[in-house]
């Protein structure tokens, strides 16, 4: 392991976490508030992260390295990005102020605030700030921004990018890079002029920009989206949550003008069909609520959009719904978004594949004989691939029946306790009952949110990159 070029490359991208402080303190400074938080911040991370970045090392760096690198940056990432909150006051104890952060990066939107709107306006921009910053990912910021590391960048891209297989869009990882956050500051931008031209205040659309890029949820008001009481407003957040939660590699083949290619995503025809279908059983499940068809839909098409994308906004009180609305939410929180997105959960295209291999089991028993292969877009998935999906699955459900048992402890009811879990380790943000739409969890133990916290950091990562840094394996000399 070679440990000295992976702390000198995790110095160097948390000064650009550290350069990312300079937006929110502007923020602070230009309403009148103090901008205290954010330079004793950036002071510390100098101090610290500068002589780390000159550390003398190796240039070997494989995908062992890569793997820890990434888990270390985001786990490292989440306690920093916490100093503001601590240094502000507004937060009662450290570990809230990391379960914020680390919500925050990890574009899941859970929070512990109960009065969200007497936090100042430079901590919340830079809590909306983080989940922009996590959404697509810190390293690929870094690998867009920073000159070449003299490593080989695509190992640490691929611990970090979401989905079952990682592919670059062009041969150098640092062109990705700059292509991705290309298409992604676009998008932000676009959805943040048609709300501020919808009425918005452009703070309040700023940070709801942030918050719908980076398919997180957190917002500047105590009733999220539903405090603007527009329907346009809400369609407009739905909308963009949802090209948000689309593979990003689609736009560059839009931008190429390969629109067959894009039509031809399996996962993009899965996608859609889920949205409408889930859209559709809960609005004619809800009609008894709504007074009409298309008040039910309103609300049935943002909160489907807001739990797939795992962006976590909330125009209604969702808990109060009927118990088959509540359960298609909780399998959307489940499936998630798409690969290669800025959302969460299990992403379509690896329950696409899982049921492509039932299918391929199936049909193998009734036809012993017979060579059936899965495919996706056409392709032939690798066996290697298939495996390492089943694998992931498994995973997956092991870290939250794990992580529920532990929040259990505290006493709370197992639907509370287990959509904390999920809704954590989904990054989706609300949950059910006490952690619901309307609720927050200010009130579970230091034991519970830290395990929180880190089931986030585990979705976000899509779990192995934690697993590898625990494991003694990856410690060994050889």
């Amino acid at each position: 392991m070679n440990f000295n070029l992976v702390l000198k490359v995790v110095a160097r991208i948390i000064l650009v976490e550290a350069g990312a402080l300079s937006f929110p303190m502007l923020v602070a400074y230009s309403y009148g508030e103090s901008t205290l938080p954010f330079l004793l911040t950036i002071g510390l991370l100098l101090l610290f992260c500068i002589p780390l970045s000159f550390l003398p090392s190796k240039k070997e760096f494989f995908l062992r390295e890569g793997f820890v690198t990434v888990g270390l940056l985001w786990l490292i990432t989440g306690i920093v990005g916490g100093l503001p909150f601590y240094f502000s006051g507004y937060f009662s104890s450290f570990i809230d102020c990391v379960f914020e952060s680390c919500s925050g990066f990890t574009t899941t939107g859970a929070t512990i605030l109960t009065d969200i709107e007497a936090l100042p306006y430079g901590i919340l921009f830079w809590r909306s700030f983080t989940h922009w910053l996590g959404g697509m990912g810190v390293l690929v910021l870094a690998t867009a921004i920073l000159p070449s590391f003299g490593i080989r960048s695509h190992y640490m891209t691929q611990a970090e990018s979401p989905g079952p297989v990682f592919s670059k869009l062009v041969p150098k990882q640092s062109q990705t890079s700059k292509i991705l956050y290309g298409i992604y500051c676009a998008l932000t931008v676009i959805e943040a002029f048609i709300l501020k031209i919808l009425g918005m205040p452009l703070y309040d659309a700023v940070i709801h920009a942030f918050s719908t890029a980076g398919t997180g949820g957190f917002s500047n008001r105590n009733a999220s989206v539903g405090a603007y009481g527009d329907p346009v407003i809400e369609m407009v957040i739905a909308v963009f949550a949802i090209l948000f939660s689309v593979n990003f590699g689609l736009y560059f083949l839009l931008i190429r003008r390969r629109f067959r290619e894009v039509l031809a995503s399996d996962e993009l025809r899965f996608f859609v069909g889920i949205v409408a279908g889930a859209t559709l059983l809960i609005t004619i499940n809800t009609l008894p609520i709504y007074q009409t068809v298309l008040e039910s839909f309103r609300y049935a098409f943002f909160q489907v959009a807001s739990i797939i994308s795992t962006t976590g906004f909330a125009t209604a009180d969702y808990v109060l719904w009927p118990q088959f609305s509540q359960c298609i939410l909780i399998l959307l929180m489940f499936c998630g978004a798409c690969a290669g997105s800025t959302g969460g959960g299990i992403k379509c295209s690896r329950i696409l594949m899982l049921l492509r291999s039932i299918r391929r089991e199936l049909h193998c028993i009734t036809h012993p004989r017979s060579v059936e292969v899965v495919r996706l877009d056409g392709k032939v998935v690798e066996e290697k691939t298939m495996h390492s999906v089943l694998v992931f699955f498994c995973c997956y459900l092991l870290v939250i029946l794990g992580a529920t048992l532990i929040i259990s402890l505290d006493g709370y009811s197992f639907s509370t306790s287990f959509s904390s879990a999920l809704t954590c380790v989904s990054n989706v943000g609300p949950g059910l009952e006490l952690v619901g739409p309307t609720g927050n969890f200010s009130t579970f133990s230091p034991l519970s949110k830290a395990v929180m916290a880190l089931c986030m950091i585990i979705g976000r990562l899509e779990i192995f990159p934690i697993l590898v840094l625990f494991s003694h394996l990856t410690w060994r000399r050889t």
